[in-house]
């Protein structure tokens, strides 16, 4: 099996990442078949599960640098992937090679039975053996989608984490925070200690319930664990790194810097410390200097990315109306005042108008577009559509999302501020060309690219 071979297979399977699951496609006697055929490596890790409406990538994030800096061999799965599908599988922040992929692959078509897999079911597999092959000390494991019955969920945590509980995907996991509580508390085991950054008291309601049910010792966000953030700064200059100062039950860490920009960082800041507490009760040394280097150094793309100043170009993987919130609440904090351009790309299965409400108060100007690398993406005009229901600021429509950027960057004064946002698959397909812009071809060209709509 080649390389490409190997892809093709993997992706002739169901991908609910390209299509919204059915009720009673989501089930996890597929996963545990397939795992028991592959000898249940998941079974031989220590593991930190996390989940969350928001957030759950940046904390996973943040718990994977502070413990490699702690001299620990970390594995980190995420989804879905911003460029390369091997950035889902992370050693010490290096993806998975080629080779590697291809052959644990192959490893899993062999373990297939009558019961064809889902694509984030191999995806689940292909992190599972790659984490136990490359012996990794312990692997920060993200959800996919929900808690309950995501194919993650078939791990046994020295940890499980919440990030917070928010209205996404609510065809699937409901429409009211107690229905999508629940199903994000499904990754809570018997006995395992529980990190939850939820701040709604219906959602809360429904965690505590759980974690009670299940014996499993319960940390929360604003009732055991407080931070204070001091917000960072960004100028044509450079960047003020904002800090975070945390208070858990066992003591008040200092003052830190971090390097990912909202004070919602702040709150993933928390729950990150309290969980490395946890894992500290379980036996891992994890001393200040090496949290302090984590949070200072983490690196996670397209969150509050900023790519360029003067103009200012910010590139952000928001895609519900919590994170639009925490968009907006940080530019007005963090970036000076100036004429903003919105750039916009979403799935047809979010609530775009809610977005749309929220973003209309941030934004002079909008410019829709659509990401090609996903069936789920709306199409320009209709986002034009939506958005003059909601605002009456000036939008346009422009099929070809890096001809938007260029236009955009064209057309700004220095001081003004560009931000893509909307959906990872926008920023996955627009980040190598915005990260390449300093190159005089990103400007070269006499391209038409007309607008529609």
């Amino acid at each position: 099996m080649t390389y490409d071979e190997a892809i093709d297979w993997w992706f002739g399977h169901i991908n609910f990442e390209q299509r919204v699951p059915a009720r009673g496609e989501l089930k996890l006697d597929r996963m545990r078949s397939l795992m028991a055929r592959l000898d249940n490596p998941h079974q031989r890790l220590r593991i930190v599960h996390v989940t969350g409406s928001k957030g759950k990538g940046s904390t996973s994030a943040m718990l994977a640098a502070v413990l490699r800096q702690a001299g620990y061999r970390v594995g980190l799965f995420t989804s879905p992937h911003l460029t390369h599908l091997e950035e889902r599988f992370l050693v010490d922040g290096q993806p998975i090679s080629r080779g590697e992929l291809t052959q644990l692959i192959r490893e899993i078509r062999e373990a297939v039975g009558t019961v064809p897999p889902t694509f984030f079911e191999i995806a689940t597999a292909v992190g599972f053996l790659h984490f136990f092959r490359r012996r990794v000390d312990l692997a920060v494991i993200e959800v996919g989608l929900g808690g309950r019955l995501d194919s993650t969920n078939i791990c046994l945590p020295l940890v499980s984490v919440i990030t917070s509980i928010s209205y996404d995907h609510t065809r699937i996991l409901g429409d009211r925070l107690s229905l999508i509580a629940r199903e994000k508390a499904g990754i809570i085991k018997p006995g395992r200690p529980v990190v939850s950054g939820a701040d709604d008291e219906e959602a809360r309601a429904v965690i505590r319930q759980i974690a009670a049910e299940r014996s499993a010792p319960l940390l929360e966000l604003g009732h055991d664990l407080n931070y204070d953030y001091q917000p960072g700064r960004v100028t044509p200059d450079g960047l003020q790194p904002p800090r975070v100062r945390v208070t858990t039950p066992k003591r008040t860490w200092p003052s830190f810097a971090l390097n990912l920009l909202g004070e919602h960082q702040g709150a993933n800041a928390a729950i990150t410390l309290a969980t490395l507490e946890l894992l500290a009760r379980a036996g891992l040394h994890l001393p200040q200097q090496a949290v302090e280097r984590g949070l200072a150094s983490v690196n996670w793309p397209a969150r509050m990315e900023v790519l360029r100043v003067s103009p200012f170009l910010v590139l952000d993987c928001a895609h519900n109306v919590a994170s639009m919130e925490a968009l907006v609440a940080t530019l007005r904090q963090s970036f000076p005042p100036g004429r903003r351009t919105l750039i916009f790309a979403g799935s047809s299965d979010k609530d775009i108008p809610g977005m749309f409400r929220v973003l209309g108060r941030a934004f002079d100007r909008a410019v829709m577009t659509r990401y090609t690398n996903n069936l789920r993406a709306t199409a320009p005009e209709h986002l034009v559509k939506l958005w003059r229901q909601c605002n009456s600021s000036p939008v346009q429509a422009q099929a070809d999302p890096c001809w938007a950027v260029r236009q955009a960057l064209q057309q700004a004064q220095p001081e003004e501020l560009i931000c893509v946002t909307g959906s990872v698959f926008l920023a996955g397909e627009v980040r190598p060309v915005l990260k390449a812009m300093g190159n005089e071809d990103f400007f070269a060209g006499e391209k038409t690219s007309p607008e529609v709509g």
